[in-house]
């Protein structure tokens, strides 16, 4: 729709569209250098030691899943409000997935809930074998206490940052991995920064890198000391190879690595554009019928997304009401996200609505208002006052 606002686009660069061109003219366009480089200052900046870049954040889930050796007959537990890959990732492993319900002022996982659904089925012998906290709209969970958790209990911990490279916690930067195993990013367009289509996956274990690795390319290795068996000189090449795992063919090209190592220069200016932007929605709307976004004093959220509750019940309309006048107004909000649990494909396991009420109160007020580098405070201005007149003023049911 023309002279719509979106909830979120990309920003892209002249030293972007450089960067990109400079690799259509060289000799890669897939395998080559810009990808390595790509990972090596993605690992640089969040302070890991290894990064693996991937087609996007849904084959990176999936390869963590199984670097971590989730299978048959093992659980998966994550947040309801989330995108259907935080779930479905333990499905392409044929594992069992469950669901913790989230905080309600965070809206993140709740580490109460988790602790609570630990005791309670550590007891039937149904414990996960990987959990996946999402960092909804790129504040991060408490994953101090989510660690201590997967001590005692012997899960792993694959943190979803789809939402949050750029943000901290507890001053360290996401990604930096000393509270989980493993932590997937994403750089869809809408996203803080991009790759066109793209994700990484972070870690600081060399045993599960070295997985990672194969996963992503058909679990093939060139390396001699990772070959079950070495090459014969007499009949094998430099071309040999062998295939250690059933992988996948999950790589980024040299396009995608090249744009987003040029991303990377700004996305610190990125995330503190958003940070004012929030700032502003702040102040501008705290006289309204909604709850803003809070956010707990260990974090420091990336903000990719800004997301309200509105209180219907004051503003006299429907959730359902606000949100379609507000698209009406060219106010491009969205809605992050349906409770998987109430998907037709996860009902079939038993899930029903009522399951997780915290996660179903959430998606029964949120609302994602418009959040990116170029929103101007015009366009904010426009948004607030199309809000102001959905919340306060009458209109027709």
């Amino acid at each position: 729709m023309s002279g719509v606002i979106p909830y979120g686009r990309q920003n892209i660069s002249e030293a972007d569209i450089q960067a990109v061109v400079d690799v259509l003219r060289s000799d890669f366009l897939t395998q080559g250098p810009a990808v390595e480089a790509f990972e090596q200052a993605m690992a640089k900046y969040c302070g890991a030691k290894y990064a693996v870049a991937v087609c996007n954040a849904t084959a990176g889930l999936h390869i963590a899943c199984l670097a971590a050796g989730l299978t048959v007959e093992d659980y998966l537990w994550t947040v309801p409000n989330t995108f259907v890959a935080s779930a479905n990732c333990g499905r392409y492993c044929g594992a069992d997935v469950d669901f913790v319900d989230i905080d309600p002022k965070t809206y993140n996982m709740s580490v109460t809930a988790l602790e609570e659904k630990l005791i309670q089925t550590k007891a039937h012998e149904r414990l996960p074998k990987v959990v996946i906290p999402v960092h909804l709209a790129g504040q991060s969970c408490e994953m101090d206490r989510i660690n201590q958790l997967a001590q005692e209990y012997g899960f792993t911990v694959i943190e979803d940052a789809s939402h949050a490279i750029g943000g901290q916690y507890q001053g360290q930067p996401i990604g930096h991995g000393a509270f989980s195993d493993m932590t997937v990013f994403s750089f869809h367009p809408v996203k803080i920064m991009t790759t066109g289509e793209g994700g990484l996956v972070m870690t600081n274990r060399k045993d599960l890198y070295d997985q990672l690795v194969f996963l992503r390319t058909h679990g093939i290795t060139r390396d001699n000391s990772l070959m079950e068996s070495p090459p014969q000189s007499e009949t094998d090449g430099s071309w040999y190879y062998q295939q250690i795992e059933l992988g996948y063919n999950y790589r980024m090209t040299d396009m995608q690595a090249a744009l987003g190592l040029s991303q990377l220069n700004r996305l610190d200016d990125f995330v503190c554009r958003r940070h004012e932007l929030a700032t502003r929605y702040n102040t501008l709307l705290k006289d309204l019928p909604l709850t803003k976004p809070w956010q707990h004093p260990d974090a420091h959220s990336a903000f990719h997304l800004y997301i309200i509750r509105v209180q219907a019940e004051r503003a006299g309309k429907t959730h359902r009401i606000i949100f379609e006048a507000l698209r009406a107004k060219g106010i491009g909000v969205n809605l992050h996200y349906i409770p998987v649990h109430t998907q037709p494909y996860y009902r079939q396991f038993g899930f029903r609505s009522g399951d997780f009420p915290e996660s179903e109160r959430y998606y029964a007020e949120a609302i994602s208002l418009p959040l990116f580098y170029d929103l101007t405070e015009a366009q904010q201005d426009q948004v607030v006052q199309a809000l102001e007149e959905v919340l306060t003023l009458s209109c027709p049911a």
